[in-house]
């Protein structure tokens, strides 16, 4: 992945952390001190990858993946190895820009029959002004944002594709279970 994908999806995973209700400062000011549920990395680790593929198989197109998985990160304001949230980018290079603008459409149509929210759908304010899609699961505890770059898009020479960002919201760490993933 280039240096150009590896910022965007880094910078879409904390803002999805956000979405998702993983920002511990936040919720502090709020008033929202209720304790965070406590699960294992294992299992949301699990659940992660569990969610980015039925994500795929609603998008219902082939391409190239690539071969990211899942991380561990820290929820901003939390203490390392206290408080995680997991989060997983990946890409799907497509064939052609009307197919992956296909998948967009059918995210976009059939996420909520699966209990996501579309809470925001259009262009974005970069140069090559990309559609992009947000979406929050409350019951699962989840957002995902996927960015559509059409072929050559703001004057690169990238084929057609989607980029996606699964992040689950912050979970507390069970006790005697250290997280090693960073």
């Amino acid at each position: 992945m280039n240096n150009r994908i590896t910022g965007k999806i880094l910078h879409g995973a904390a803002l999805l952390a956000v979405l998702a209700g993983c920002n511990v400062a936040s919720q502090e000011k709020s008033g929202q001190n209720e304790p965070l549920e406590t699960r294992s990395v294992q299992d949301v680790d699990a659940e992660t990858r569990q969610i980015s593929s039925q994500i795929l198989d609603v998008m219902a197109i082939k391409g190239v993946l690539s071969k990211s998985g899942p991380g561990v990160s820290v929820c901003e304001g939390s203490e390392r190895g206290k408080i995680f949230l997991v989060r997983h980018p990946w890409s799907l290079t497509g064939t052609s820009d009307a197919e992956l603008m296909k998948a967009m459409t059918r995210l976009k149509g059939d996420l909520p029959k699966h209990g996501w929210k579309v809470v925001e759908y259009g262009q974005n304010s970069s140069r090559g002004k990309s559609l992009e899609l947000t979406a929050d699961h409350v019951a699962k505890k989840f957002a995902v944002k996927v960015e559509f770059w059409k072929r050559s898009s703001g004057g690169d020479t990238n084929e057609p594709m989607l980029l996606v960002n699964v992040v689950s919201s912050c979970y507390q760490v069970p006790d005697g279970e250290k997280v090693d993933r960073f």
